[in-house]
């Protein structure tokens, strides 16, 4: 590496990074020290359950826009073209079916964990798997999503490695642990901001000093790097309009629609209606943050070219290409440098901060409560803050581990990708058949995880084994799952389509969220059956959605009875507040509530008896009947 690489910040730049860990940490003292002040389990775990659309919106957008989407996508567009960009086709599913889908079934139970939804519908034991793998999945995630982005910065400008790690760590460990969710949701609406105008600055500034956005968009096609759509049905092939645009409704499903820290923002919205709207407000979120990350990659091609600073030797790595352009780009304008910064850190602050919250919430809810004598709420609240804060430690562990791990790292990102499609397949085996039994969950589950590590291991270490082999014809970069990563493959020379175990482990990364939460559902019902299925009349009211009893509308009633669920959602929501809340009630082994919760708990139940047809999600009902 050249001396060119290291483009030192201006003292103008460290002041835009402090304000921005100082605007952080002084909004979740806010909300320490105000309201409620974090006093009930209820409000820091949910926000009271009081929170308006728009926040919630911003939230759910920023928690999974981590540092590594906004390096990932740039670098991904600069070397294969726009063909990501058409991964925004598979938000509008990817956002309808959790609004209509599962919120009506989380919100209506009245849940504080997704995974509780587990025990009403199978049992303890599905609820403790489910967890587990959860705690796994994100104890490894936030670990990465913190080191990664401070080591590209380290590399590029110098920025001290362990200083940014600790600072990040530590305001956000701070503003989690005495804020609540409240807290969470607001800096993230705050670090939304942030991120939209670090992505805007580089791109303005970038467009004008390429010579305008038409010269950019002709540099790109002369480049070929403006793709067509690709119909190509091979789901070997990384990248096409299929694997995108379908396998991505999957991946799109694993987070917006049973990920515990999505669901946790689900319930604390107001009412239903608003967590609808919240979800549908994503959307346009969604595209805005796709397109932004396609231009900056165009904007950086009109810039070098096929020249590309990897190739030069500036830089190490792709995550890195983006942050030497935004350096290359704004190093005469001081503060700028700054801005992108605090826009690569509010994107790994609020991915960080919701795992903490989330990871408190199913710890307390899932595995404490349940197995405890009761509590007070003062001494819940307390071990739940407590949880927020030895989670905080933890990250911080797990970004030193992932400072030893060198090439595994690319695997450990991957890894949120391999269990977020079990989990799924768990959610939906629950959700839409009623046949499914518990022994059915949890074999299912087991084999998913088991499906979902073998191709994932599998899939890295052959590629290793390819990129180390002197071969001339795949000199590959590994990458295993995250889709925002972005990998280099260059073919010399055709190479021969894999087959048998071979063509499994090159499967598109894409779907592997969709392949592996359909061995769940698989497995799950045929061990539900040669272990004896469940009838729908045994299951607890308002675990079930009536989704195969609407799409087989066509059958006569009693057939589609025999066949599958049809009970409609809202007869069961009448019950809401009776069977399956008092269940989660009993479980979470009386933690003491307040007289204001119990009467609002009840007027709402009225509410819902008096008018069990005003509520927006019931109309998806008479639609798709």
């Amino acid at each position: 590496m050249g001396d060119i690489v290291q483009m030192h910040f201006s003292t103008v730049d460290y002041v835009i990074f402090v304000v921005l860990l100082v605007a952080s940490a002084g909004i979740g003292l806010y909300y320490a020290f105000s309201g409620g002040r974090q006093r009930t389990t209820q409000e820091f775990l949910l926000a009271d359950r009081s929170m308006r659309c728009l926040p919630v919106s911003l939230s759910l957008l920023a928690t999974f826009q981590s540092a590594v989407a906004i390096l990932g996508a740039p670098s991904e567009i600069y070397t294969h073209g726009t063909q990501y960009w058409f991964l925004g086709c598979s938000y509008f599913l990817g956002l309808l079916i959790p609004a209509h889908i599962f919120i009506p079934v989380f919100y209506r139970l009245r849940l504080s964990s997704a995974y509780q939804y587990l025990e009403l519908r199978f049992s303890k034991s599905v609820r403790i798997c489910g967890t587990v793998t959860f705690i796994f999945q994100m104890v490894i995630y936030m670990g990465v999503v913190l080191y990664a982005p401070a080591l590209a910065l380290n590399a590029v400008t110098g920025f001290d490695l362990w200083g940014a790690v600790l600072a990040m760590g530590l305001v956000c460990t701070l503003y989690t642990a005495l804020g609540g969710l409240k807290a969470v949701i607001w800096t993230d609406v705050f670090q939304t901001i942030v991120m939209f105008a670090g992505q805007l600055a580089v791109i303005v500034v970038g467009t004008h000093q390429a010579g305008g956005i038409a010269e950019v968009w002709r540099k790109a096609q002369n480049g070929s790097r403006i793709s067509g759509l690709d119909l190509n049905p091979d789901p070997l092939e990384r990248h096409t309009f299929w694997t995108l645009g379908v396998g991505g409704i999957f991946l799109m499903l694993a987070l917006y629609g049973v990920n515990q820290a999505q669901v946790q923002r689900y319930l604390s919205s107001r009412t239903e209606k608003e967590a609808i709207m919240s979800c549908y407000a994503v959307f346009p979120c969604q595209q805005i943050v796709l397109t932004l990350g396609c231009l900056m990659g165009l904007v950086m091609y009109a810039r070098y070219g096929e020249e590309s600073p990897l190739d030069q030797g500036y830089v190490k790595s792709n995550d890195q290409m983006v942050l030497y352009f935004v350096m290359d780009v704004l190093r005469d304008l001081p503060g700028l440098p700054g801005l992108f910064v605090a826009c690569l850190f509010s994107g790994a602050l609020s991915t960080i901060s919701s795992a903490f919250n989330s990871l408190a919430t199913v710890t307390m809810e899932d595995l404490i409560k349940p197995h405890v004598r009761p509590m007070t709420e003062a001494r819940a609240t307390l071990l739940s803050k407590m949880l927020a804060l030895g989670y905080g430690l933890v990250c911080l562990a797990m970004a030193y581990i992932a400072s030893l791990m060198g090439s595994v790292l690319q695997a450990a990102l991957s890894i949120f990708g391999m269990v977020g499609g079990p989990l799924l397949g768990l959610f939906c085996l629950g959700m839409f058949f009623p046949w499914a039994n518990s022994t059915g969950a949890l074999v299912g589950l087991v084999s998913g995880l088991v499906m979902a590590f073998w191709i994932g291991i599998g899939s890295f270490v052959s590629r290793m084994s390819a990129s180390a082999s002197p071969v001339i014809n795949a000199t590959v970069i590994p990458d295993v799952g995250n889709m925002t990563t972005a990998v280099m493959t260059t073919l010399l020379t055709p190479k021969p389509r894999p087959s048998g175990v071979q063509a499994l482990y090159s499967l598109s990364y894409m779907w592997y969220s969709a392949h592996n939460s359909a061995t769940v559902v698989v497995v799950g019902l045929l061990v539900s059956f040669l272990t004896g299925p469940w009838k729908e009349k045994e299951l607890n009211p308002g675990t079930i959605y009536p989704v195969l009893g609407n799409l087989l509308f066509f059958l006569p009633q009693r057939y589609r009875e025999k066949l599958c669920c049809v009970t409609p959602l809202e007869d069961n929501s009448k019950g809401l507040d009776h069977q399956p809340y008092q269940m989660a009630q009993k479980e979470s082994n009386g933690v003491a509530y307040t007289k204001e919760e119990d009467k609002l708990r009840e007027e709402e139940g009225e509410k819902i008896t008096a008018q069990p047809t005003c509520n927006l999600a019931h109309t998806v009902q008479e639609t798709a009947l």
